[in-house]
């Protein structure tokens, strides 16, 4: 009986038509898996369509059993019997060729899907430990003088120990940016050593009573929370700089690593030369001052206590830049004067000081456009202080600046690698990677930016901008729907109705755009030509952005979207007049938009 039953299947077809219809889902959920991304399909479409098709295999099958496809049409099992012999051969041989193409194209598509490079997702910073490697986190000592006014010191001795730490050999020690987020934290230590990929913490507490000075501090191990070292030291405040190394000394001790000696030339660490507490203090207020006016104040306060205090000096020219390319016309040149001051005075009594050679590369870079110039301060910041994330970071956006984009990636990730939670640099990094056509990688350091700062202007727009490049419009109006409301909103706006099907639309969010921002946007301008196709059109308002002194001109050799038209003579000549390389380094690794 289970012979007549199988033979009976085998009559009507069944088994053939369980094998087309299994070939064919697969066929279509390779596809489906492929186009996905490009189309904006939610991440579980495939598995949707699996769990549908599963549904309908019994039908299919029960279908199958009472009908037949023939050459004259699907007819009922009864009538398709009664055919000639040699037309349900036939009939059998076209579904026979057909399961063979739907496997043979299921076949093609995943091996394409296998054979095809693809840029794999890299994590943008370390997510734990690295076995073997030593490392640590120096949380905010806490503040327990019972004045918040004496906030600035307590943070200040952190970051001093920081500074320490990193003399210590084979040491990766955080930045302050990824371990300050941590002040107050509820977060156990195992916690927070997981979040910052470190097998050490070191954390405590600052009391500043008068002329006395007491500190707490413990060092934690990351894999057990037991505690390896702790002590308690009360100090004259003028004994304060021997009371930092003194902790330092112990904390390498307990680590059981070699500490290098304090470096010999000025500069070398936070302190001033001549030992004067009251100016490292100074210096101390104007590092934590939110307000420019109060920052080079207490660096002028600072420099008079100790005039050859060159991190002083070093430190008021970062701000004075900083402050400069937010200015404009006579008040933008005498910051730039009084920056150039500071420098030169850096130079003189701190020429090998990582911050020192910041400073004068953040210059050259700003003002003069001078990117070479500024790329050999960098390189000797990190030559310097080679665990110095800023120094890292900023030669990472020379060398983009200069089209070199492998390198400015490299240099980008070590510098995440030592603040992993700095999160104005991972849209940097995912600019260098999107012209590479590391798209997956690129919105995987977007994704950190907002996670890390949800609120944050431009990183959405730039994720828009990453969804355009893969021809995916849903996304891009998704993503430009996130970014916060203002001028960087209207822009993504208006980017993302590009890459849709409405050109009315596409022609009015370009023209609204243009009307509402008619100066300060050349550069974005320029972009949302770029994305419609008008070289022409592009190389007018960059024209305009450079004679505006655009700071986005700084990006001409990175940026996705314009890029498409570097083989244009006009880019060259556009580059060679802003003091950009050309033919840019690195060139041959750009991949085409």
């Amino acid at each position: 009986m289970g012979g007549g039953f199988f033979g009976e299947l085998k009559r009507r077809n069944v088994p053939r038509a369980a094998i087309l219809y299994i070939g064919s889902v697969w066929a279509l959920a390779q596809g489906i898996a492929s186009l996905a991304p490009v189309v904006g399909a939610p991440e579980g479409v495939t598995r949707w369509f699996l769990a549908a098709a599963a549904i309908g295999l019994p039908f299919w099958l029960v279908f199958s059993w009472r009908f037949e496809f023939t050459a004259h049409g699907i007819k009922p099992d009864s009538e398709a019997a009664q055919a000639p012999a040699a037309e349900r051969r036939t009939a059998n041989r076209r579904a026979d060729l057909a399961i063979i193409g739907v496997l043979a194209i299921a076949v093609v598509l995943l091996l394409t899907d296998r054979l095809v490079e693809r840029p794999a997702p890299v994590a943008p910073a370390r997510a734990a430990a690295v076995p073997g490697e030593r490392s640590i986190a120096v949380l905010p000592l806490a503040n327990e003088s019972g004045d918040d006014a004496q906030q600035y010191f307590s943070d200040g001795l952190s970051e001093g120990f920081i500074i320490a730490l990193s003399r210590i050999d084979g040491l990766r020690v955080i930045g302050r940016n990824s371990s300050f987020q941590f002040r107050d934290s509820r977060e156990g230590s195992q916690a927070i050593a997981a979040r910052l990929g470190v097998t050490h913490l070191l954390e405590g507490s600052v009391r500043r009573l008068g002329d006395t000075v007491r500190i707490s501090a413990s060092l934690v191990k990351a894999d057990d929370g037991s505690t390896v070292w702790a002590e308690q030291y009360d100090r004259p405040y003028r004994d304060l700089f021997a009371l930092q190394d003194q902790v330092t000394a112990a904390v390498a001790k307990a680590l059981q690593a070699k500490l290098r000696p304090p470096a010999r030339e000025a500069g070398g660490n936070d302190r001033p030369p001549g030992g004067n507490v009251e100016a490292y203090n100074a210096y101390l207020r104007g590092v934590a001052a939110a307000e420019l006016p109060e920052a080079l104040a207490a660096f002028d306060e600072a420099i008079a206590l100790d005039p050859a205090y060159g991190l002083a000096h070093a430190k008021k020219a970062r701000a004075l830049v900083a402050a400069a390319s937010q200015m404009a016309g006579v008040e933008a040149r005498d910051a730039y004067a009084a920056a150039d001051a500071a420098v030169a005075a850096a130079m003189r009594l701190a020429p090998d000081a990582a911050s020192t050679r910041i400073a004068r590369g953040w210059l050259l870079m700003t003002r003069d456009l001078d990117w070479r110039g500024a790329q050999a301060e960098f390189e000797r910041a990190v030559q310097v202080a080679p665990g110095d994330a800023d120094a890292l970071y900023q030669l990472g956006v020379a060398r983009a600046s200069q089209g070199d984009l492998r390198q400015a990636v490299a240099l980008t990730r070590r510098a995440l690698e030592r603040d992993p939670l700095q999160a104005l640099w991972y849209p940097w990094l995912a600019s260098y990677l999107m012209p590479l056509g590391e798209l997956d990688a690129a919105e995987q350091a977007i994704g950190k930016a907002i996670e890390l700062q949800p609120q944050a202007v431009s990183n959405h727009a730039l994720l828009a901008t990453a969804k355009l490049l893969r021809k995916d419009a849903a996304g891009a109006g998704k993503a430009a729907e996130g970014e916060p409301p203002g001028p960087w909103r209207d822009f993504a706006l208006a980017l993302a109705r590009q890459a849709g099907a409405d050109r009315g639309a596409a022609d009015g969010a370009l023209r609204d755009f243009t009307a509402r921002y008619p100066s300060g946007w050349s550069f974005q301008i320029a972009q949302l030509h770029a994305a419609r196709g008008e070289p022409d059109a592009m190389f007018a308002a960059l024209e305009q952005a450079r004679a505006a002194r655009d700071p986005g001109m700084q990006s001409l050799l990175y940026d996705a979207l314009l890029l498409r038209y570097r083989d244009d003579p006009r880019y060259a000549a556009l580059a060679r007049s802003v003091g950009l390389p050309w033919p840019p380094q690195g060139a041959s690794a750009v991949a085409a938009p």
